[in-house]
């Protein structure tokens, strides 16, 4: 054997040297890897963000309801002002459907990053509408029809959003992480559910309830505005990820002739997941307050439970999206359990009232109907092919959380006032959640690049 071929320990040589430095292709391959992850985590932040927002200003004003409604809409019944708060607070989704097909089909004829830089200018004014309106006390019914502007700016604006801003997280990678991609747009809800429960908490015990009633309730609102400039800027960066051709017909049309039958199933599948967000997460705090005779500050905790829940869950049916060959049962078994559970939470929560249990109850709640949720938008984005995708997404949310979801409130508060029986959030949640599990049963899905 040749000494050029004995390693460097057994020749008289010099001993072995460290390894040789990287190539420039190495270099540049290493690069393009952390500007990946950099890339990957600007964009989720960018369409997580005016989501986030509006599931902020939301929450707040969920949790502000008893004090708005007595702010804006006076009224000599105990239930009537926070009927007529509630009833501003649901009105807003009477404008998501509209926002879905005007600001969805924009999305799919001029881009993403076009429509989620409209929606977010929608959801700043709409919260500066909220924050600056004059009480009814000081300039009457026009401060209460501000309220009512800022409500509607802000349902139009999120129909489009949800959207646009999941077709990107969706398309804006490949196959693997799809599931945990979209699912930081549901955690993003958790997130402000939190950040808007804990804002809440620190108020109520901080201020005295006359600097709450004057000035202190805008804090929240006022605060949301923060992250405007931020959502501006980072979604001005993005890479788009759906130029669409001049010669296609019109997304809508053509998401109502071809696909309206998997619309029509998506609404009804996204009932049980919309009435238990809007119900346990922001409603719950009221029906504590309310119905339990609770005290505010301790009520709100658990606005941040909930929302914690829904965080963490959300991130780990993502990945559990990703890792599963069938997605539909993990759905579907959610959705049973759901429907089994919550009756007797609801029951427990009524005759052993407690914080503790309360809390308990409403992260078993929130988990078992969030584990769901990531999946079943994941399987409702790859069943739309990408040229009607943020149509069709925005018109299954935007309809499906106005008809079930906006209006749960509402009319939970009303069965509440006019039956008498504190069990009707669980009645309520039990029929969604039997009609979202018939829907999915009847969806066959599919999967599209």
């Amino acid at each position: 054997m040749s000494e050029a071929a004995l390693p460097a320990s057994q020749m008289g040589g010099a001993p072995p040297t460290a390894a040789a430095p990287s190539s420039p292709a190495d270099t540049v391959q290493a690069k393009g890897k952390h500007k990946g992850k950099q890339t990957q985590f600007r964009l989720i932040a960018a369409c997580s963000l005016g989501n986030a927002l509006e599931m902020y200003d939301f929450t707040v004003y969920s949790f502000f309801a008893l004090l708005i409604g007595k702010l804006f809409f006076p009224s000599d019944s105990p239930y009537g002002s926070l009927l007529l708060a509630v009833a501003t607070f649901g009105i807003g989704f009477v404008m998501r459907p509209l926002g879905g097909v005007i600001i969805g089909s924009y999305a799919d004829r001029k881009g993403r990053k076009a429509a989620l830089t409209l929606t977010i200018g929608l959801m700043v004014a709409g919260t500066l509408c909220i924050a600056l309106a004059p009480t009814y006390a000081s300039a009457g019914v026009f401060g209460s029809l501000m309220i009512l502007a800022g409500r509607l700016l802000q349902g139009f604006s999120l129909g489009g959003e949800v959207g646009a801003a999941t077709s990107m997280l969706m398309e804006s990678g490949g196959i693997r992480g799809r599931g945990f991609r979209v699912s930081w747009q549901l955690a993003s809800q958790g997130l402000a559910a939190v950040l808007g429960a804990l804002t809440g908490a620190a108020l109520y015990a901080a201020l005295p309830q006359a600097s709450l009633e004057s000035w202190g309730w805008r804090l929240p609102f006022l605060f949301g505005l923060l992250i405007a400039p931020v959502g501006f800027y980072i979604r001005a960066n993005l890479e788009e990820t759906h130029q669409a051709r001049s010669h296609e017909s019109s997304p809508m049309g053509r998401l109502l002739r071809e696909h309206g039958g998997t619309v029509l199933k998506g609404i009804f599948s996204i009932t049980a997941g919309t009435a238990a967000m809007y119900l346990v997460v922001f409603f719950m705090p009221t029906y504590m307050i309310r119905v339990l005779h609770m005290p505010p500050s301790l009520s709100l905790l658990s606005g941040c439970a909930t929302g914690i829940t829904m965080f963490a869950v959300a991130l780990l049916s993502g990945r559990l999206a990703d890792r599963l060959p069938n997605r539909k049962p993990l759905v579907i078994g959610s959705l049973v359990l759901g429907v089994l559970a919550v009756y007797p939470a609801f029951w427990l929560i009524n005759h052993y009232p407690s914080v503790p249990l309360v809390l308990c109850l409403s992260v078993l709640l929130t988990a078992i109907v969030n584990l769901g949720t990531t999946p079943l938008f994941l399987m409702l984005l790859e069943m739309l092919p990408i040229g009607v995708r943020a149509s069709g997404i925005s018109v299954i949310y935007s309809v499906g959380v106005t008809v079930f979801g906006g209006s749960s409130q509402f009319i939970v508060t009303w069965l509440l006032a006019t039956t008498g029986n504190p069990m009707s959030p669980a009645f309520y949640m039990m029929a969604c959640g039997v009609l979202s599990i018939c829907a999915l049963v009847s969806l066959r899905a599919r999967r599209a690049d």
